[in-house]
């Protein structure tokens, strides 16, 4: 059976509320949050909970919505970061050196990021989107590129390794109303890896919550 949205994200609401009640490592919460927003059916989600019960305890939480669960996002939770103008350059080259953009920097429609014999750090997860899709192109030449998206974007990964690397693991749907993030480009010599990471907020929040729930 194919999986939808929003039964992504009741198996995403269970594994937040597993890693704030600590039945979960951080480092487990992520990465089965990031098989979860990828998987596209039932049989890839069932095995990132089958180990946990339902938030709030009792049977193991089920695909099948109940009364009172919580609904999907909506696309309303994205649309206050879609759209404006973006606020630093098309272009970011490191050549023989390295450049970064992170924070809230806003993503331009069509985004060229090189290095040659350098470093490029791309962080999205507190990024602003000109538009509800964008394209970062990346080619890294006798360098690398590291590329980080949270785990509720929706991200396509189209890149070619020459005699190096182009990652595609995290390819993936989002939430409803997520911007669509097309990640192209090529490796020589070097490598690209982009990978589903959850915010330093979100990473806080989820801390505090576990911190409440043991005292």
């Amino acid at each position: 059976m194919r999986a939808s949205d929003a039964e992504r994200e009741r198996i995403a609401e269970a594994l937040r509320e597993a890693v704030a009640e600590g039945r979960l490592t951080m480092e487990e919460f992520e990465e089965r949050l990031e098989a979860a927003y990828k998987a596209r059916t039932h049989g890839e989600l069932e095995p990132l909970v089958r180990d946990l019960p339902a938030p709030g305890g009792g049977a193991a939480v089920s695909l099948t919505k109940s009364p009172g669960a919580a609904p999907a996002p909506a696309a309303q939770d994205w649309a206050g970061r879609i759209g404006g103008g973006p606020v630093s350059g098309p272009v970011a080259i490191g050549v023989m050196g390295g450049f970064q953009r992170k924070g809230t920097w806003t993503v331009p429609r069509r985004f060229t990021a090189f290095v040659f014999w350098g470093g490029g750090e791309i962080d999205l997860r507190d990024a602003r989107f000109e538009d509800g899709e964008v394209v970062i192109r990346c080619i890294a030449v006798m360098g690398g590129m590291q590329v980080t998206v949270p785990p509720d974007l929706d991200v396509h990964v189209g890149g070619i390794g020459i005699m190096g690397g182009f990652d595609d693991k995290a390819s993936g749907a989002g939430t409803p109303g997520s911007p669509r993030v097309r990640i192209t480009g090529f490796a020589f010599w070097g490598g690209v890896g982009v990978d589903r990471k959850a915010a330093k907020a979100e990473r806080k929040r989820l801390r505090e919550s576990r911190r409440r729930e043991l005292e």
